[in-house]
């Protein structure tokens, strides 16, 4: 590979994965690979990259698994000719919620200047728990509602943390891993976030968790950024040492270890930004701005924002931004994405998408009133909802609707329900805000048409393969120009823009502001009905 005259390294250390992406000056991608766990790391018996426990409830990742993967990644990179020392910072991400407990005396391992092992060999004694929690646990219900009992409610701890209690979230997994392995926790020295443990390896010495995945532990008092004395004291002793201090998502760590330098090649000077969450990481790689909103609508449908004043609820998540030190970004799950407008597309559309969409375009805005609430499976956004609802203009529930109305008001359903949720956690639209589609539902023109319709925006769509990866490449590169004044905008202008697909609908907004209420109101309804 010819040498470039600067580049910038972006991983991410996902579920089942990592990946590396690399970029040029111009923002351009020159370089990406990626280790699968299942296959490339057989031996470690990983489905999905987990171990899914007995109880179904409890699953884990092998540490070292994640550190021979790096190995193997990066020699992959080394044999394919790519220019390490033309790496001037580098950046990364990792699953959000996972933990990583380093062992007493792992630090000075770590910071071991002249070994000549891999990553894998020096540091395979380095972990008193040798299986990370990850995000896919649900084990920790116990934990969870005592923290939550212990700040004096769910709401409470989403006004100081982002979120009331989540079984995934870190604090609630080391309140368990204290209770159910107390040797191991007073044998740990640190505890890290897949991301920031993902970071000390480049930095050859422990990295700090940044704001923006710290916020995903029930633990970061998002207001102050920094720990929650009171949630650190719920969950386990010394907790707040075993963390050690929360940076900026900006942060320049250090320069990369020295193991990097003499094995791959790595210039001395080549700085390590502070690695993050998944999530947040995407939201660089889509490179949102104030008022920008970002909807996944995939499997399950993601929504992310960038909002500035922040209203934590009970429902969805608040993180600090991680690109601009002052402003947030929250995110919304529902379960009832693509699988959900599959369904009603094969009872209602024959299994066609073009007759899907002439249905759209047949019925009027706003469905001459007709409302539906579609949950096929227990929903996480309001939480439980389940069933289909179906409502007539007067409010009443009916059994059923034709074909053509069933669609819009599955499609119109869904989308009010992201306006709604999104502008309770308090979400504005603004002059210039922009929707930022991605996934499979991305690419139906109609659908969009809704979406853009009910928000009152108009809608972008953007090619997000590697986004955290990419967004985590930007994110190195600005690292070193936020400590100029830069800002993310400004080191990212010259990115490939999105491509604008639809506009609202004149008047539009004049229906669907009355319907948004209405929709709230008849929500609420059923989901009171489901608590009963």
């Amino acid at each position: 590979m010819a040498s470039v005259s600067g580049s910038y390294l972006g991983f991410d250390f996902s579920t089942q994965q990592v990946k590396v992406v690399a970029i040029d000056e111009d923002l351009q991608v020159i370089y990406q690979n990626s280790i699968q766990f299942d296959t490339d790391l057989p031996m470690y018996r990983t489905q999905g990259g987990v171990h899914i426990h007995n109880d179904n409830l409890t699953v884990t990742a092998p540490v070292l698994m994640w550190v021979q993967a790096l190995d193997i990644l990066l020699e992959k990179m080394k044999t394919s000719g790519f220019d390490f020392a033309s790496v001037k910072a580098l950046s990364g991400s990792g699953q959000q919620h996972g933990s990583v407990y380093w062992k007493k005396g792992a630090r000075e391992i770590l910071q071991s200047t002249s070994c000549n092992k891999s990553l894998h060999d020096l540091l395979k004694n380095c972990f008193s728990v040798t299986d990370s929690p990850v995000w896919m646990d649900s084990s920790t219900s116990l934990e969870c509602k005592h923290l939550e009992q212990s700040v004096g409610g769910a709401l409470n701890l989403a006004y100081i943390t982002g979120s009331r209690a989540y079984e995934r979230f870190t604090g609630n997994q080391i309140a368990k891993i204290f209770k159910m392995k107390t040797e191991e926790y007073n044998q740990t020295e640190r505890i890290s976030l897949v991301s920031s443990f993902a970071a000390s390896l480049f930095l050859g010495d422990y990295a700090a968790v940044d704001y923006s995945d710290g916020s995903g532990m029930n633990l970061l008092d998002i207001h102050k950024r920094e720990w929650s004395k009171q949630c650190l004291e719920v969950c386990a002793p010394e907790l707040e040492e075993k963390l050690g201090t929360p940076v900026s998502s900006m942060s320049v760590l250090g320069s990369v270890s020295s193991h990097l330098v003499r094995h791959y090649g790595f210039s001395l000077a080549c700085k390590v930004i502070a690695f993050t969450g998944d999530n947040p990481g995407s939201l660089a790689g889509m490179r949102l701005k104030e008022g920008d909103i970002a909807v996944s609508l995939g499997t399950s449908d993601t929504v992310f924002l960038w909002i500035q004043n922040p209203n934590p609820t009970v429902e969805g998540h608040i993180f600090c931004n991680p690109v601009d030190i002052k402003d947030y970004m929250a995110l919304i799950c529902y379960k009832n994405g693509s699988i959900t407008r599959e369904r009603i597309r094969n009872e209602c559309a024959a299994g066609s998408w073009e007759e899907f969409s002439s249905a759209l375009k047949s019925t009027p805005i706003g469905n001459n009133g007709n409302l539906g609430i579609f949950c096929d499976v227990m929903e996480i956004t309001p939480s439980g909802m389940l069933g289909v609802h179906r409502f007539n203009e007067d409010s009443i529930k009916v059994p059923h609707f034709s074909k053509p109305i069933e669609i819009r008001a599955l499609i119109e359903g869904q989308f009010l329900a992201r306006r709604l949720h999104a502008e309770k956690l308090g979400y504005k639209i603004i002059h210039g805000t922009r929707i930022l589609a991605t996934g499979g539902a991305s690419s139906n023109k109609d659908i969009l048409q809704v979406l853009a319709d009910v928000f009152n925006a108009p809608v972008f769509t953007i090619d997000t393969t590697n986004s955290s990866c990419l967004g985590c490449a930007y994110r190195a590169k600005h690292g070193i120009l936020s400590e100029m004044g830069v800002t993310f905008a400004e080191a990212v202008k010259m990115a490939p823009e999105p491509t604008q697909v639809v506009t609202p609908t004149p008047g539009a907004e004049q229906v669907y502001r009355p319907l948004l209420a209405r929709y709230a109101q008849l929500e609420e309804k059923v989901f009171l009905e489901s608590k009963q």
